[in-house]
Order: C-alpha cells, then structure tokens, then sequence
C-alpha cells in the first residue's frame, strides 16, 4: 500500500459545526508513480529523450540499449544533470507526477493553480458538494492566543451554520457556499511535469513563501524522494540554482540561504573595474592585461 505524508494536527468538532485544524492538516500521496515504475521508467524516459536530441541513433535503439543495461545509471544520471543545469526542459516534460492532496486551504489552492503550463489540477467542487462537517485550517498565529482563537472560531462555525440553515431552506450549495472564508479546506488531484514541478518547488519552498504553501510542497518533495532520490534532488529553492536570492523582500538580507543578487552584483562589478583599472583584487584574479604575466 503507497504510503502518505502529513502534516496533522486536529480539534474535535465544536458542536457539531466543523472541524479545526491547527496550523495545517496537509496530507500528500503519490499516486503515480510507483517507485518500482519510477526507477525502472523515469531515468531512462529522460535519458533517452536527451540522446535523442544529440545522437543519430533511433530513440528506439537507444532505449533498447539502456533497457538492456548496455547503459551505466552513473552515465544516466551524469547526462540528466548536465541537462538540468544547461536549462534544456523539454526533456524532462516527458515525466510526470500524480498526486492527492487533501487538507489545505482555500488561501492556498488559490496560490497554487496560478501555476499554468505543465500542470493539472481537478478540485473538490463547493457547487456540487453540501457539506455537513467541513474542516478549516487556523493558523498558528491564531492559534497561540486563546482569546484569538475562540473568536477565530466562532466566526468560522457561524458561517458554518447559517451555511446549513441556508441549505435546509433549499438555497443551492452554490449559492450557499459564498459564505465559507478562505480558511476552508479542500482537496484536489494534481499532475505535473518534472520541469514545472523543478519550477513550482523554486517559488514555494522559499522563505519568502506563504507557510501554508511551503509545508504542501516540502510533503510533494518527501513523495518524490520516495519514489525517486535521485529525481527529487533537483527539487530546491530557486536560488540554490540561481546561486543568489533574486527577492525584493530579502534585499536586508535576513534569509542566508544564498546572498542577495544586490550584493553579488556589486562585488561582481567591484571586481570588474578593479580588472579594468589593473588593480586585480580578491584570490584567483589575474592581471588586468591576460597577455602579461607577474614580474
């Protein structure tokens, strides 16, 4: 049976309204692929495809040859790299990930499906379902201060409420619904492709991120890392691949993952017109002149 990550801490119903869920109740499974097709499949999909580009060889021949071992991994993996870094996607388009999530916001589902190429989603519909008990997320800013909360709560549950008042007097589910805050959760199928989940996994494992957000995608990348170690190594922060921070918000510095593109730049630009000037600074730096030579 496929295993799934979570992220839950619950509270009972409160009297039978809804149900709260402190901080988050994510849940993420993999549906496809299995490992078993991932290790067997995936590497070599992307290899083939990738040799495909700059061999004469028929892609049939060369997906015969790595199915019959004739094709180290360590090769495979060498050439999978050398093409992520090289930014050449289309050929890890031909890879794909399904997977169910369950337990997120509203605040969230409408920061993920601003994600267009590459990547499908199908959601739980508020038309067509009438809900009885349905659960909410509560922050943890919310949650840490008693007095906060329970009125966080009786906001919520009231909704709730009058929402089951409006469908007992035959108000439409879609109708009724435009009374649920963003706080309410919902769950959806997603599939994406490798190279839009390398993207999506850049923005939102951030810092900068929405909290909510981050913890999906940190559960996405455990998944993949079940079925894929290798695979799922290409899914980090995007100024780990960037080797600096590109956000407005962190230009003060405070997130240390990589130094701010303001402060490489102005090194970068120190050094080049220490280089224009003839006064190399820093170790490794050659002469000005590359024709001239110490002494």
């Amino acid at each position: 049976m496929a295993q799934e990550t979570t992220v839950n801490q619950q509270t009972p119903p409160r009297n039978g309204r809804g149900r709260a869920a402190r901080d988050t109740d994510i849940r993420v499974q993999l549906l496809f692929p299995t490992p078993e097709i991932a290790q067997k499949y995936y590497v070599p999909l992307a290899y083939t495809a990738a040799r495909t580009c700059y061999s004469e060889k028929l892609p049939q021949d060369i997906w015969r040859d790595v199915q019959d071992g004739k094709v180290p991994e360590e090769k495979m993996h060498r050439l999978i790299r050398q093409i992520v870094e090289s930014g050449h996607g289309t050929v890890i388009e031909h890879i794909v990930f399904t997977f169910a999530i369950s337990g997120v916001s509203r605040s969230l589902t409408h920061q993920l499906v601003r994600h267009r190429m590459g990547v499908s989603f199908d959601q739980q519909s508020q038309r067509y379902v009438k809900y009885k008990h349905p659960d909410y997320t509560v922050p943890a800013s919310i949650e840490g201060d008693d007095e906060v909360r329970e009125r966080f709560a009786e906001a919520v549950e009231g909704n709730v409420a009058l929402y089951k008042e409006l469908l007992d007097h035959d108000v439409p589910a879609e109708d009724a619904r435009f009374l649920f805050p963003n706080g309410m959760q919902t769950n959806l199928i997603m599939t994406v492709n490798l190279r839009e989940l390398i993207h999506m996994c850049g923005l939102r494992l951030c810092t900068m991120a929405q909290w909510e957000i981050r913890k999906l995608f940190a559960l996405i990348k455990a998944e993949v890392r079940r079925a894929s170690p290798f695979l799922s190594q290409f899914l980090v922060i995007k100024c780990v691949s960037l080797g600096y921070c590109d956000e407005s918000r962190n230009r003060d510095g405070h997130c240390k993952v990589r130094p701010h593109k303001d402060v490489v730049f102005a090194v970068f630009e120190e050094h080049r017109r220490a280089l224009s000037a003839g006064r190399p600074k820093g170790p490794g730096s050659g002469p000005a002149d590359p024709e001239a030579s110490p002494g």
